[in-house]
């Protein structure tokens, strides 16, 4: 066989694929059964080498096992890393011995065979295919059975990748649960000191007639004021991202919904709504979106002019677009990705914690979509975010 170092990278790869040991994968099978047909013949595999063995992972006419990987004449194929194509096994001279041809194994005569090359150039096996009979080699059967095993080797990544989202998608879901019961900690922490705090500055206010003192004890209030609502913020942040529901939501609805809990801070004369589509997840958390950004609309405005503000969607390939617009400050080019960014706050005159926007798009992302801002033309920011359509 090959190497010691060839057979330790192949065998960290087969490791990779997890594909050796379990049932046939259906999707292999079906690519054998194919390359047989396309040679022509009644057999085919798709063998996989370790240091010792031939796996048969994936066979057509006949039952799959493992072999010596010394008997095994797709080992040339491997060590070499070029197809073979024979007429007559049995009269070639690489393989007259061999016991698949002698009929200690098989009685092999018709043979090919294309290696399986990964996309970091190891070849790990082969897609072959043989017959009991003598048959001609075709240039048509070589390409054939060339392209199968790259999707061969297609299958295999593709099911490597699809494990390693799964994978991904745990992590994430298991950060999510953490980052949630660390806040929530934090949260109690935080909040119970600064209760005292706040029922000590009540008590205060019942005794306190000086101006001076008065106007001290205001500002403190103030600043415990902020801080409660940021560890409230911040504590929304944290629990936001987990997967939603799978309701299908009334967007319209939500969103006039969005306009009476902000009744007191964003005049309804200043907004002109369109119609929204309908979306799949948790009504309660795009409602939330919604406030977010006809609040934030409404309240970064030019010279304290009155606010004006659309809603609108916009429909695109598998997925609809909500633009909420203003005529405010806008964004600058290079903020555009801050803004989203926990804490951030580029324009401190306006009372805020920085904490908005970021649950905004982790509640979107954990919708399946994307948010962003984009300047408007002839002042102002699109702020939109994207969701898949709500399907049936």
């Amino acid at each position: 066989m090959s190497g010691p170092v060839d057979d330790a990278r192949r065998e960290r790869v087969l490791a990779t694929y997890d594909v050796l040991g379990g049932p046939p994968r259906r999707e292999l099978v079906a690519l054998v059964e194919l390359a047989a047909q396309v040679a022509g013949v009644p057999f085919a595999a798709v063998n996989l080498f370790s240091s010792e063995l031939q796996h048969q992972v994936a066979t057509s006419g006949f039952e799959g096992r493992s072999t010596p990987a010394d008997d095994a004449m797709c080992r040339l194929v491997v060590e070499s890393g070029a197809p073979i194509m024979v007429e007559d096994a049995g009269r070639d001279v690489r393989f007259a011995g061999n016991p698949w041809t002698t009929g200690d194994l098989a009685d092999v005569r018709y043979y090919g065979s294309q290696p399986l090359r990964t996309p970091s150039g190891v070849v790990i096996g082969t897609l072959c295919v043989f017959d009991n009979e003598v048959h001609r080699v075709t240039t048509e059967t070589a390409k054939g059975l060339e392209h199968l095993a790259d999707r061969v080797v297609d299958v295999l990544e593709l099911e490597l990748a699809s494990r390693r989202l799964s994978e991904v998608n745990a992590r994430l879901s298991t950060s999510n649960d953490r980052l949630a019961h660390f806040a929530g900690q934090v949260s109690h922490d935080l909040k119970n000191p600064l209760t005292a705090i706040s029922l000590s500055l009540e008590a205060l206010e019942l005794e306190l007639t000086d101006p001076y003192q008065t106007d001290t004890l205001a500002r403190a209030r103030r600043g415990v004021d902020r801080m409660g609502g940021l560890i409230s913020n911040l504590l929304e942040f944290a629990t936001q991202g987990a997967a939603p529901g799978d309701e299908v939501v009334d967007l319209d609805a939500e969103l006039a919904a969005a306009l009476d809990d902000l009744d007191d801070r964003v005049p309804r004369g200043s907004v002109r709504t369109g119609p929204l589509p309908p979306a799949r997840g948790d009504a309660a958390q795009l409602r939330s979106v919604l406030m977010n950004l006809l609040d934030n609309a409404a309240k970064f405005t030019v010279d304290d002019a009155p606010p004006e503000i659309e809603v609108e969607a916009v429909l695109l390939d598998g997925h609809s677009r909500i633009e909420v617009r203003d005529r405010g400050r806008g964004v600058p080019d290079d903020k555009r990705e801050r803004v989203f960014a926990p804490l951030a706050r580029l324009d401190k005159t306006v009372d805020g914690t920085g904490i908005g926007l970021a649950t905004c798009r982790r509640i979107v992302e954990a919708h399946g979509g994307s948010m962003g801002v984009d300047g408007r033309p002839g002042g102002g920011s699109v702020f939109w975010f994207e969701l898949p359509f709500a399907r049936a």
